[in-house]
Order: structure tokens, then sequence, then C-alpha cells
């Protein structure tokens, strides 16, 4: 694993400046790395399979399942009971309203899922300025993006590879600079 320290800034003109200033201070090209992190919520959809997502899965099923029931109780309640229908329209009636519920409550589930990414997530957007760094040069690096008015500072254990951070993740939780694991629990 590779020691990685990470400011964020507002534009891609400011982290650019601050890497020239990392450069200046003896850093190469293929230790400092800045991209944009999207805001919360907007991630890339495809790394979402994990435990949770086969929590949700399960929920998303019993939801569209009530939301179908109740559908067709509703659509047999109105046509049929309350217009004296045949029993073929009166199952229409029941097939149609047990569509139309299911539809709604997979959207309930649908809201539910996005708000509570949402929400779980505590890094902000903006141009991410990573830099791989060693034990010896990293307070220095941390020192750079300080003086160049990074708005948060984080420190990461992960896979620097090509020039980049290879194993960042938008959704986890920085720690931040100067913080250890003792600290945070």
């Amino acid at each position: 694993m590779s020691l990685i320290v990470a400011g964020r800034f507002t534009t891609f003109p400011a982290a650019e400046a601050v890497a020239e200033k990392l450069f200046a201070r003896g850093f190469i090209e293929e230790d400092v790395n800045l991209f944009f992190v999207n805001p919360r919520g907007q991630h890339a959809r495809h790394m979402a399979h994990t435990v949770h997502a086969s929590a949700a899965s399960t929920h998303r099923k019993r939801n569209l399942v009530i939301g179908a029931v109740a559908g067709a109780v509703v659509g047999i309640s109105l046509f049929g009971a309350l217009l004296m229908a045949s029993l073929p329209s009166t199952a229409i009636a029941a097939i149609v309203g047990a569509w139309l519920g299911a539809r709604i409550g997979a959207g309930w589930q649908h809201h539910a899922e996005h708000e509570e990414r949402v929400h779980r997530e505590a890094r902000q957007s903006g141009v991410l300025l990573t830099v791989h760094v060693s034990a010896e040069n990293q307070a220095t690096a941390a020192e750079v993006l300080r003086e160049g008015g990074a708005d948060d500072l984080e420190r990461a254990s992960g896979q620097w590879s090509g020039g980049h951070w290879a194993d960042f993740d938008p959704t986890r939780t920085p720690t931040p600079y100067g913080q250890t694991g003792a600290q945070r629990a």
C-alpha cells in the first residue's frame, strides 16, 4: 500500500497552481495527480454491489410485492365493487392495479436507496489533488497543499499505480491529515 496525501480545491486552475508548487519542492509528475470528484450520490452506479446492495434488493422485492397486492385490491375495490363490473373487467382492473402498485412500490424503494447512499457519503465534491508520498516527505506535501488553500486535507493508504490513486473510492469517508485510526475511534 502507498501513502497518499490529498487536498480538495474548488477549481482545476487552483489545483494546478499547487501542483506546480509541489514540483518546485521536488515532487515528480508521476507522484502528483488531480481529478474531479462528483457530488455526493452521483458516483458510478456499477460500484454498488455489496452486502448492502443485496439487502436493498430484498427490500425492493418486498416493496414491489406489497405495492402489487395493494394495487390489485384497490383496482378490484374501485372498479369491480363500485361499478358492479363483469368478471373479465374486474380481472383486468386487478392486473392494471397490481402493475401500477408494483411501479409505485419500486419507486419508493429507489428513492429511499438514493437518499440513504447520499447521506452516508462524507466526501465533498471538487478537484482532488493527490500526492504519492513517503514517510519522509508527507509533511512537505501537506504543507504545500495547506498553503495553497486546500479546503480539506486528507491522508490515505491506497494503491498508487500509473501516476494515480488506483483504488480511490469516492464513497469512502476521508481521514483528515494528522488524524490516526486511534483518534477516529
